[in-house]
C-alpha cells in the first residue's frame, strides 16, 4: 500500500494537518476504543464452555453479566442480583435479582434464566471448568420471577465471589447453545463481529438497562501475540491500551508522556505444571528434584523484569490465609541431583516440555530448561499454539512439563478435581480441602489453608514458580482501567476519554 504522505501536494498536505489538528481537539469525544490481547479466545465466546482466561477478557460483564460482580479490589458487589440474604447455617443464599433486565434477544431476565443457567452448568454435558461449584448446589428454586434461592450442598465462604467468575454468567436459554459464537447476555455491550485471527468487536448495546452511563460506544480487541508487535502497535496508537504485556515492554514507556504504565496486583499463579501419572514424575522424589533445580529469582527476572514473587505453592501473598512455603523445596542444585540418584533416575533424562503462546511461558521454558540441565534433565521444548495446549496438554494430558499461569484467585479445589490436567488424586487433600469450606471461622479456616499450601509443596505436585505483576500499557487519555486485577476481565462500561 502507497504511503500517502510521500506523495502529498503542499495544499493537500495542509488539509491534511487541519484535518490532524481537527482530530487532535476531539480527542476527548472519541467513542471508540482498541484493546491489544495477547491470546484470541479459544474455542469459542462461551465462558461456560473452555477454560481460557481469554474468554472472559472479552466477554465478562460486557456482554454477559453475573449475579454479583468482583471489583478491582476483590470485593464483590451487586450485578445481576439487587441483594441477597444468607441463612445461619452460610448454605442457603436468597438471592433478590433486579427488575426490568433484558437479553439482548428481547427475551426477559428472570429467576427461571438463573435456575437454567446454573442446573446447565452442573449438568451431566456441562464443559463449565467450575461444574463441580454448580454441581454442589442441592438446588436451585425459582420463588417468583425476581428470588431465587440456591441451597448448597457444602458450606462455601467464597460463594458469592465464585458468583461474580465468568463460569457463572446468566445465559438466555433459547440461545444458550450458540453462545460460542452468537452471544447474547444482558450486558452492556454486543458482538458485531469476530474476524478469527485478527479480532472482535464489541459495539454498545442500546437496549441496556443503563445505556445513558456508557462512553464508549464501540470496542475493538485486536490480537497480537508478538510482543515486539505489541509495542509497535502502541507506539503508532494502533492500540489504545494493552493489559497483561510482557514486562520487557515496559522500558520504553515509562518515561513517555503519551502513555500511562499500571502495575497491578494478581492472584495469580505462575507453574511448571507437572504430569503426576507419568513415570517418572510420578515419583515424589523427581518432582522435587526438579523443584530443587528451579533458581525462582532468576526466572521471575529472566522472564518478567522482576515484576512478580517467588511461590513455593499453589497459593499468593495477600491472598487469605497464606503461608511462605519458598522453604520447603528451596534452589540446590545438589540436593536435585541427590534426589534423582535415590529415584534410580540414570541421566540424561528426556522431558517434554510443552509451552503455549504466552511470552512468560515461552521466554519461561528457556529458562527453566537451561536450569533443569544441570541436574541432567533435558527438557525438550515444544512451543504449541493456545488450542493445541487447550485439547492436548490440558484436555488429553499429553505432555511431561508445561508452563502456565492460573489466574482464578480462588482455585486450589483444582487439587480436589478428578481427572484434572495434571493428574494429581490424594483423598488427604481431598479431606483437608472439603474442610477448608466446612469452616465458617475465619482461624480455623486460614490454618487448614496453611495445612493444604504445606502439603502441595511437600508433594511438589507442580514446581511453583512465582506470583505475577500484570502490566498494562495505555494511553494515558484512557480513563477507567483497572488497576488490580483478581480475575482476567476488561470491564468496558468504566473506560471513557478524557
Amino acid at each position: 500500500m502507497i504511503n500517502r504522505r510521500s506523495v502529498l501536494t503542499s495544499s493537500a498536505a495542509s488539509a491534511a494537518l487541519a484535518s490532524l489538528t481537527f482530530e487532535a481537539m476531539a480527542q476527548g469525544k472519541k467513542d471508540s476504543v482498541v484493546i491489544g490481547m495477547t491470546l484470541e479466545p479459544t474455542p469459542g465466546l462461551d465462558p461456560t464452555g473452555g477454560a481460557a482466561s481469554s474468554i472472559a477478557e472479552i466477554v465478562q460483564y460486557n456482554v454477559f453479566e453475573t449475579l454479583t460482580k468482583i471489583n478491582s479490589d476483590g470485593s464483590v458487589a451487586p450485578l445481576l442480583a439487587e441483594k441477597w440474604e444468607v441463612s445461619p447455617d452460610l448454605k442457603s443464599y436468597t438471592f433478590t435479582l433486579r427488575k426490568g433486565v433484558k437479553f439482548q434477544n428481547g427475551e426477559p431476565f428472570n429467576a427461571q434464566a438463573v435456575k437454567f443457567s446454573f442446573e446447565r452448568a452442573a449438568s451431566e454435558k456441562s464443559t463449565n471448568k467450575d461444574k463441580r461449584t454448580f454441581s454442589s448446589m442441592e438446588s436451585v428454586a425459582a420463588i417468583d420471577e425476581h428470588t431465587v434461592v440456591i441451597l448448597n450442598k457444602e458450606l462455601d465462604p467464597d460463594f458469592l465471589f465464585l458468583m461474580g467468575q465468568a463460569t457463572a454468567i446468566i445465559v438466555e436459554p433459547k440461545s444458550a447453545d450458540t453462545n460460542a459464537t452468537k452471544p447474547v447476555g444482558t450486558g452492556p455491550y454486543k458482538l458485531d463481529v469476530w474476524n478469527k485471527g485478527s479480532s472482535v468487536v464489541l459495539s454498545k448495546w442500546d437496549g441496556y438497562r443503563s445505556a445513558s452511563a456508557v462512553k464508549i460506544k464501540k470496542v475493538t480487541f485486536r490480537f497480537i501475540s508478538d510482543p515486539a508487535a505489541q509495542v509497535a502497535a502502541l507506539l503508532a496508537g494502533d492500540v489504545d491500551a494493552f493489559p497483561r504485556v510482557t514486562p520487557r515492554s515496559v522500558p520504553q514507556f515509562k518515561n513517555n508522556a503519551k502513555f500511562q504504565v499500571l502495575v497491578s496486583g494478581s492472584r495469580a499463579k505462575t507453574i511448571l505444571a507437572i504430569n503426576n501419572k507419568k513415570k517418572p514424575l510420578d515419583d515424589v522424589r523427581v518432582r522435587r528434584a526438579i523443584a530443587a533445580a528451579i533458581d525462582r529469582k532468576a526466572v521471575i527476572e529472566g522472564v518478567g523484569d522482576g515484576y512478580g514473587a517467588p511461590i513455593g505453592s499453589h497459593y499468593v501473598p495477600g491472598a487469605f490465609g497464606f503461608v511462605d512455603t519458598t522453604g520447603i523445596n528451596p534452589f540446590n542444585i545438589e540436593k536435585a541431583k541427590a534426589l534423582l540418584a535415590e529415584a534410580g533416575i540414570k541421566t540424561p533424562l528426556e522431558l517434554s516440555l510443552k509451552l503455549p503462546p504466552p511470552p512468560y511461558a515461552r521466554q519461561g521454558g528457556e529458562v527453566i530448561a537451561a536450569q533443569l540441565a544441570k541436574i541432567g534433565i533435558i527438557a525438550k521444548i515444544e512451543n504449541v499454539e493456545w488450542a493445541q495446549w487447550l485439547s492436548g496438554t490440558f484436555t488429553n494430558k499429553n505432555y511431561d512439563l508445561t508452563i502456565i499461569s492460573h489466574v482464578e484467585p480462588f482455585d486450589l479445589g483444582n487439587y480436589a478435581k478428578p481427572g484434572y490436567y495434571w493428574g494429581y488424586e490424594s483423598p488427604a487433600f481431598n479431606t483437608l480441602f472439603n474442610q477448608i469450606k466446612a469452616s465458617p471461622r475465619p482461624a480455623d479456616r486460614a490454618k487448614l489453608l496453611g495445612d493444604a499450601q504445606r502439603m502441595l509443596a511437600n508433594e511438589s505436585v507442580n514446581a511453583y514458580l512465582y506470583q505475577p505483576q500484570w502490566i498494562t500499557l495505555a494511553n494515558k487519555n484512557l480513563k477507567g482501567l483497572w488497576k488490580d486485577m483478581p480475575v482476567f476481565v476488561n470491564d468496558l462500561s468504566a473506560l471513557s476519554w478524557g
